[in-house]
């Protein structure tokens, strides 16, 4: 996930960008082939230091300005005119978000199938084990202790999907030149958007530089995940406690000491989870925050989302991976469960407890 944000990553995202438009209006016959080759072959050579690239996009504003210049530079006098021709900064930026948001929505896509697969099974093997019930941390009434697997497993599964569809959505190409209108591209610039699109892996999209619901709803969407997999995190680590010892991360060497108590065994999985869920609501209502954008290109807000969907993705990457080796680890002591039903006194009938496993599960068959 850190290589999906990199400098490096963002640098040839912007390359590939001005790359493929290049070849759109060359196919377009907007420019010229010859300069449409021209600048694609600079693009896959050219080196350029991250580091430095990073210090002058911080003088200039953004990034598109020290790489253009820099591409214009190294080119002959035509396809150097050619370059860029009716986009923006904005645009390149947006761009290569999208594709960074996408790269890391598959690879976090990974951790959460191992999750909901491992969850699956525990709640399909304890649909029916009888447990007892708490409510506001104290004792309820029975139920079976799949349900409360089931549960967790459905929210981790609901949120994965939502991220998908807002990923889907909001991740898409963005091409609208100075103000957003597509100028200067002579009635081409819908057809070379296309173009742009397919080349990128991106889904094509009207311009979108002035409205950002679509990050916002990823970003929500992002810390909705995380806030699930914390669910998981703190019933994991509450049934870990030393009075009810119901279930327990995975023993695994030099993971959940203590460097004072050598008899702690701590839930350090769920720890990153929680720690995961204390930040995500910050970093997102940041974002949220950018919404009311001025006019037809925003001033701040845009610029601060990058970053933040950046944290949010690797907090989920974390909280994910962290939950993935707990889920299918995790274990489950029966006879500490039966032990505590019995002294809470309340009977084993745990109503349609199975039944309702089968249902949360049943959508995802």
């Amino acid at each position: 996930m850190l290589a999906v944000f990199a400098d490096e990553a963002t640098l040839r995202h912007a390359l590939a960008f001005e790359a493929e438009l290049a070849r759109a209006e060359a196919t377009e016959g907007l420019i010229g082939l010859v300069e449409a080759d021209a600048i694609a072959a600079l693009c896959a050579q050219i080196a350029i230091d991250p580091a430095e690239l990073a210090q002058e996009a911080a003088l200039a504003g953004t990034l598109a300005i020290p790489l253009v210049a820099r591409l214009r530079a190294a080119l002959p006098e035509a396809p150097a005119k050619a370059l860029h021709k009716g986009a923006t900064s904005q645009d390149v930026a947006d761009t290569v978000l999208s594709c960074q948001i996408n790269a890391a929505s598959t690879l976090l896509d990974g951790d959460l199938r191992r999750i909901v697969t491992a969850l699956a099974a525990l709640a399909q093997r304890h649909a029916a084990t009888p447990a007892i019930g708490r409510t506001l941390l104290q004792d309820a009434l029975p139920i079976g202790f799949g349900l409360r697997i089931a549960h967790w497993q459905a929210g981790i599964a609901e949120a994965a999907d939502r991220l998908r569809r807002e990923v889907e959505a909001g991740a898409t190409l963005q091409f609208g030149g100075a103000a957003g209108t597509r100028a200067g591209l002579g009635g081409k610039g819908s057809a070379i958007s296309a173009r742009l699109a397919v080349a990128l892996g991106l889904p094509d999209a009207a311009p979108w530089q002035g409205r950002r619901g679509g990050i916002a709803g990823i970003a929500a969407a992002l810390a909705i995940l995380i806030g699930a997999l914390g669910k998981m995190a703190r019933d994991v680590s509450l049934l870990a406690q030393n009075g009810l010892s119901e279930a327990r991360e995975p023993a695994i060497p030099g993971r959940g000491g203590s460097s004072a108590m050598a008899h702690k065994r701590n839930p350090t999985g769920c720890q990153v989870a929680l720690s995961a869920a204390l930040r995500a609501p910050g970093l997102t209502a940041g974002i949220l925050a950018g919404l009311p954008a001025e006019q037809e290109r925003g001033l701040g807000g845009w610029q601060a989302e990058g970053p933040a969907l950046a944290d949010l993705f690797l907090l989920a990457a974390g909280a994910a991976e962290a939950m993935a080796t707990v889920a299918e680890g995790l274990e489950i002591d029966e006879a500490a469960i039966a032990r505590n039903l019995a002294a809470a006194g309340v009977g084993t009938d745990i109503g349609e407890s199975a039944a309702l496993v089968a249902a949360l599960l049943a959508p995802q068959n």
